[in-house]
């Protein structure tokens, strides 16, 4: 089936402040896993996430924030400098450009710098939304999300929970979240499946899709192909 490949850039961050890999060795990475696995639909940059624990760094439960010690407006300008890399590297390999921000006025001159470099956004088949995870189910968020999708941009949500998709999912083409498998991890696992649960179990997670798109009103029901359900 089509799938996505994440490229770890929060745990990167968030335990070395930085990228411990190349663009170069990354992009071999993903012609591996084309060749091993498949062709994937798309896959995300090593772009630079703007949430304030990555960036000045602290605790936030079990998980300890190096920290980058790096302005809001360099992670933006290394976010667009390693997508116009990467896609020089590999033009081949369907990897997205990433918007980073903050603020709906951040987004914006983080838009403003994939323009300036010659990306259109709105020719691009998927654009990923980035750093709204903690800001999802907020007005904060929600005002980001209008504000780029105005645009006519075909956005990827990073890590949007239930709560975030009924604000805003029907101004997404997709998006993504580990919830399904926080919850599985916590439960025995399915009728009939031996593994210890089904914290990486792909029935599991379609199930989970499923009642997640249930519980959304139908008319912002998203499909897998960024169209909204009948």
């Amino acid at each position: 089936g089509p799938y996505a490949v994440d490229s770890g850039g929060f745990s990167e961050l968030q335990r070395h402040g930085r990228w411990t890999r190349t663009p170069r060795q990354y992009v071999d990475d993903l012609r591996r896993i084309w060749e091993c696995v498949g062709p994937y639909d798309w896959a995300a940059g090593q772009d630079w996430m703007c949430e304030d624990l990555i960036i000045h760094g602290g605790q936030a439960g079990p998980l300890t924030f190096a920290g980058t010690g790096l302005s809001v407006a360099e992670h933006q300008r290394r976010t667009v400098e390693n997508f116009l890399e990467l896609r020089s590297l590999a033009p081949d390999l369907r990897i997205i450009p990433t918007l980073q921000g903050s603020t709906v006025p951040e987004y914006e001159q983080c838009r403003e710098l994939y323009e300036r470099a010659g990306v259109n956004l709105a020719a691009e088949p998927t654009v990923g939304l980035g750093s709204v995870c903690r800001l999802q189910s907020t007005t904060q968020g929600a005002a980001i999300v209008t504000a780029m999708a105005a645009h006519g941009l075909r956005l990827h949500g990073f890590g949007f929970k239930t709560l975030g998709l009924n604000r805003v999912g029907h101004l997404l083409a997709s998006a993504d979240s580990a919830a399904w498998s926080k919850h599985a991890r916590h439960r025995p696992p399915m009728p009939g499946h031996t593994h210890k649960n089904c914290a990486n179990c792909f029935p599991y997670a379609m199930n989970w899709r499923t009642r997640v798109l249930s519980g959304l009103p139908n008319w912002r029901q998203p499909t897998i192909d960024g169209s909204e359900a009948a």
